[in-house]
């Protein structure tokens, strides 16, 4: 009897991972959105959005707020630097790491663009932000890798 009505209520409302998910896209919709103006812009207009987040930030507006212009921020300038665009489940990735939860994925998914995405959204709070890998190759190849990203973000 619980077991139907649970699997009722999951067929209705939609299992946790569901409804969150549905929330997400909701994010990632809105970054896409973005894209095509973040596109036309020079890379002084580009560095110039990093400011004006900065700004936004410090007259109270919450990084939750400013989470889908800065991931499309974030990925314009990933594919204008290195020629790598964030994928939405990427996105998608980011979003989870910056509510807090775990993000599962496997090698060759994009750990490191999923990153930078925390990264720079947490640097517009003006407070130090520090990624931490055990692995020695990672971290010297993305320190060195993502140079260029960073430098167009307006970011240091």
């Amino acid at each position: 009897m619980l077991s139907s009505v649970s699997n009722l209520m999951v067929g209705v409302f939609g299992s946790r991972n569901q409804r969150l998910l549905k929330r997400w896209g909701s994010l990632v919709a809105a970054a896409n959105a973005l894209e095509s103006g973040l596109a036309s812009l020079s890379d002084e207009a580009l560095r110039a959005k990093t400011t004006e987040l900065k700004e936004r930030y410090a007259a109270s507006q919450d990084l939750d707020v400013l989470l889908p212009e800065a991931f499309a921020l974030v990925r314009e300038a990933s594919r204008r630097a290195l020629g790598m665009r964030h994928f939405d489940v990427q996105l998608i990735g980011g979003i989870a790491l910056h509510q807090g939860k775990i993000a599962e994925m496997r090698t060759g998914e994009g750990k490191t663009l999923v990153a930078t995405l925390n990264a720079y959204l947490n640097a517009l709070s003006g407070k130090g932000v520090h990624v931490v890998t055990v692995n020695e190759y990672l971290a010297q190849r993305d320190a060195t890798g993502w140079a260029p990203s960073i430098a167009s973000s307006a970011l240091t």
